[in-house]
């Protein structure tokens, strides 16, 4: 009998836990400010752990920290007291490679899960891991289908792969790219992206610079599996991830209710193609580079680069105010309009770090109470809205583009 993976989310801040939490992920993990891959993030502090191991619990979502970076001689006090508070404030498990993280878990009685910095690829180093008392490991990206279900079979130990977001040019993660060029270590979690950007060869001898090629050639498009999600099922994967601890909130709502669909249809026996093709659509609405199978089924090819710097989303968010108030009865948002037009029909999202992230169409504008069919930068408005939001929550507007990039 196949079992049901499980759906984990990023939460880079209280907008994404709320989001990943609200919109159906199984577990969510997280870093804090110090020792983790996403320096860059938001990030918590210690002292939050209690406070999010309890509101997930009360979710029934499983709660993971991250202390996945390389660690100093100097740091070993700062393992000793993140493993400690994970463990007094009751987070599942410590996402984790470096030596000293897994020998403190290990001290202390802490769960830990290797991350893929690890670069696990075969099934003697999955159960080398496994003897080390790991409940579970992150695969090196570049496994394919083939060898992840032969590294299951083989080690019996619980598998985690990630099934969509971003991808690295360099082996699991492992980059010099960036602590070469700007002093800032992408092993340390402070990675400013060079081998994003566009790049040119430079003849000294005539003084000239050509690009490139047509393509960011250090930049691969992101990975997306909704489209065969039914194979990474059946090979028998305990945890689907989702990569994007630095993305929006609206990335995190997005792509865990589009996998969290995909997972339930494929049990309830209602996955199609068709329908795997409307989520694709749906996935390309947030952040994106483009998208790629991955490694799963061959090595990326030439074409699985990037073209563009940056986002090839088909939809953008602009700011237009803030939430002021919530009337439950009769569910309606007041807000006031701190930027450019509104008007009915137009699409919103609202995010906030209780609320997560509500989308919603505009069907109707009250101001003063009358009708009216549009308002304007400094107007306080009220339209029908189901979910709850709470004052001080952000206002969005959101714009299709004309032609998806």
């Amino acid at each position: 009998m196949i079992k049901k993976p499980e759906l984990m989310a990023p939460a880079g801040n209280r907008t994404m836990l709320s989001a990943a939490i609200g919109n159906g992920a199984d577990a969510v993990y997280f870093g804090v400010d110090k020792l983790n891959m996403r320096a860059k993030a938001e990030n918590f502090s210690l002292d939050e752990l209690p406070g999010i191991a309890s509101l997930c619990r009360e979710k029934g979502v499983k709660s993971y920290l991250t202390l996945n970076s390389i660690v100093f001689n100097e740091e070993l006090e700062e393992v000793a007291e993140c493993v400690a508070a994970a463990k007094k404030s009751g987070i599942d498990y410590i996402i984790c490679w470096d030596p000293s993280v897994i020998e403190e878990c290990r001290t202390q009685g802490m769960p830990f899960c290797i991350s893929t910095q690890a670069s696990i690829s075969n099934a003697a180093s999955a159960n080398f891991y496994k003897k080390l008392g790991a409940s579970r490991v992150v695969l090196a990206r570049e496994c394919s289908l083939e060898m992840i279900k032969d590294i299951k079979l083989k080690s019996g130990i619980q598998i985690e792969a990630f099934i969509h977001g971003a991808m690295c040019i360099a082996v699991s993660g492992r980059c010099f790219m960036s602590h070469h060029l700007f002093g800032k270590s992408a092993n340390r979690g402070e990675c400013v992206q060079p081998c994003r950007r566009e790049y040119a060869v430079y003849d000294e001898v005539i003084d000239k610079s050509l690009i490139l090629g047509e393509d960011y050639v250090l930049s691969p498009q992101d990975l997306c599996s909704v489209e065969f999600i039914d194979k990474l099922i059946e090979a028998g994967i305990d945890s689907f991830k989702i990569e994007g601890r630095k993305r929006s909130p609206e990335y995190v709502a997005r792509t865990v209710s589009v996998y969290r669909k995909a997972i339930d249809l494929y049990f309830a026996g209602k996955l199609t193609d068709e329908i795997k093709k409307s989520f694709l659509e749906e996935l390309r609405e947030v952040y994106n580079r483009g998208f790629s199978s991955g490694f799963y089924f061959n090595i990326p090819s030439s074409e699985e680069y990037a073209d563009i710097y940056g986002s090839k989303a088909s939809t953008r968010k602009e700011y237009t105010g803030k939430v002021l108030n919530y009337y439950k009865i009769p569910q309606a948002a007041y807000i006031l309009v701190e930027s450019g037009m509104l008007k009915t029909g137009d699409e919103l999202l609202i995010t906030g770090p209780t609320t997560g992230v509500i989308e919603l169409k505009l069907e109707n504008i009250m101001m003063e109470e009358r009708d009216v069919t549009e308002a304007a930068k400094g107007d306080k408005i009220t339209f029908p809205c189901e979910d709850l939001v709470r004052p001080g929550d952000a206002v969005y507007l959101v714009k299709r583009l004309v032609t998806a990039p």
